[in-house]
């Protein structure tokens, strides 16, 4: 079954991580640069584990450390407890992730290529984590290697756009040119370089 791709803002948001081994550092290190603050529930956790920014729980798996969480990681290397968590945060309408287990899972990690603000998720649905990780890095291979500074300078481009009081669709128009033009250089655009592509068109 395909699983939608939702993209959630997660600044802030309270993640719970059971589990303290390799797979529970994987996942600590995929979400942590979206700016969840992550709970780590573990008897004996890993010491990479221990280094990261998150608050550490050295003990096992209690019920009420579901309250006020807004997702789950059953990273533990006992599949029934992975399944009890899940069957509790499903319960409670948490949506939770279950290690190595599809079918305890009411969301999964995609295979994830993240350059600054693009973040691009994919996911074949559990059944060939070999694909998901093939096609990502087909995607790595076609991103330029300024991306997230071309990006960046796209966005600091809008106000300037909007100030030349464009209709909406001229201003989609000159943001695809700018960022072809970034594409073909493979860096953001100098003043006169954006001034050249927009041309006098965009003024008024």
């Amino acid at each position: 079954m395909a699983y939608f791709p939702f993209f959630v803002d997660l600044s802030g948001q309270r993640g719970l991580i059971v589990g303290g081994g390799t797979v529970a550092l994987r996942k600590a290190e995929k979400l942590l640069p979206y700016g969840p603050e992550l709970t780590v529930v573990a008897p004996e956790p890993i010491p990479a584990l221990t280094a990261l920014p998150v608050t550490l729980e050295r003990r096992r798996f209690r019920e009420t450390d579901l309250e006020g969480a807004s997702f789950v990681i059953a990273a533990t290397d006992d599949r029934e407890e992975n399944h009890r968590i899940s069957a509790l945060c499903r319960g409670q309408n948490v949506p939770v992730n279950a290690v190595d287990d599809r079918e305890a899972c009411s969301f999964l990690f995609p295979a994830l290529v993240r350059r600054g603000d693009l973040s691009v998720g994919i996911s074949t649905g559990g059944s060939s984590p070999t694909a998901a990780v093939w096609l990502k890095e087909q995607i790595e291979g076609l991103l330029p290697e300024h991306t997230e500074e071309i990006l960046t300078w796209l966005e600091g481009q809008r106000p300037i756009l909007k100030a030349r009081l464009l209709h909406q669709r001229e201003r989609a128009a000159c943001f695809a040119r700018l960022f072809a033009a970034c594409l073909t250089l493979g860096r953001p655009l100098t003043e006169q370089e954006r001034e050249r592509e927009l041309g006098e068109d965009t003024y008024g």
